[in-house]
């Protein structure tokens, strides 16, 4: 019996009011609920988890102090990681990953900003997860931290800057640092953070533009193969 067929559903988590799910939930074809720790809304169980999505957001994976609901988070990770529940982290999902799983998370290391390729590796062009998906990609990139990967991780992606774009642990839960969910408006909204991003605002938003059918088609590509995983077709 598939996840999908045992009464559990799809849940995604929204660690940051302004990093929301964006094109993610456009590529859906399964009902999910959308849980907002930080409105202090309650984690779902693994129990009632067919496969978990977990967004990034501007807080680092060890922020537990400012930030509680992480702590929570990283178990239902290492939980949902051990029972063989799908699981994608992206950005900071991918990063929370990694430290459920005994792996560091290092700041101010590697960091990108903007629309850049993306290469899979051996092990990735092999991997489900970017099945139909071309061996270079561009994807969109925003962080300032970054992690390695765990023990028993495989290294499925890699870009010149920072060669731990995506991994894999076990045979389902994999961690992303590229965001493949962002539109224009999210990138607008995310330039208006910070005085060193305001004026790249018109920038980013016409790289948006020329890398937009390329961008979303390998969104919904992934987006598919991650369903794909839990035993729904796309």
């Amino acid at each position: 019996m598939s996840y999908a067929q045992s009464g559990r559903s799809l849940h995604i988590i929204q660690n940051d009011p302004e990093v929301p799910p964006g094109t993610i939930l456009e590529f859906l074809k399964t009902p999910y609920s959308l849980h907002h720790p930080f409105r202090g809304e309650k984690l779902p169980q693994p129990e009632q988890i067919s496969s978990l999505i977990i967004m990034g957001g501007a807080m680092g994976a060890h922020d537990d102090l400012r930030y509680p609901f992480l702590t929570d988070l990283k178990i239902l990770i290492r939980q949902v990681v051990e029972a063989g529940i799908p699981y994608l982290g992206i950005c900071l999902g991918g990063q929370l990953l990694a430290a459920a799983c005994g792996a560091q998370v290092v700041s101010q290391r590697w960091e990108e900003l903007g629309f850049l390729s993306v290469d899979l590796s051996a092990a990735g062009k092999r991997d489900g997860l970017f099945s139909g998906v071309s061996e270079t990609f561009t994807s969109f990139l925003w962080h300032h931290d970054s992690f390695d990967i765990p023990a028993d991780g495989v290294l499925l992606a890699s870009s010149e800057v920072c060669p731990h774009q995506a991994f894999r642990v076990g045979t389902s839960a994999w961690g992303v640092q590229f965001h493949p969910e962002v539109t224009e408006a999210i990138i607008r909204n995310w330039c208006a953070w910070d005085r060193s991003t305001r004026g790249r605002v018109e920038e980013l938003a016409a790289a948006f533009s020329r890398a937009e059918e390329e961008y979303r088609a390998t969104t919904r590509q992934i987006i598919d193969n991650f369903m794909l995983s839990v035993g729904l077709k796309p």
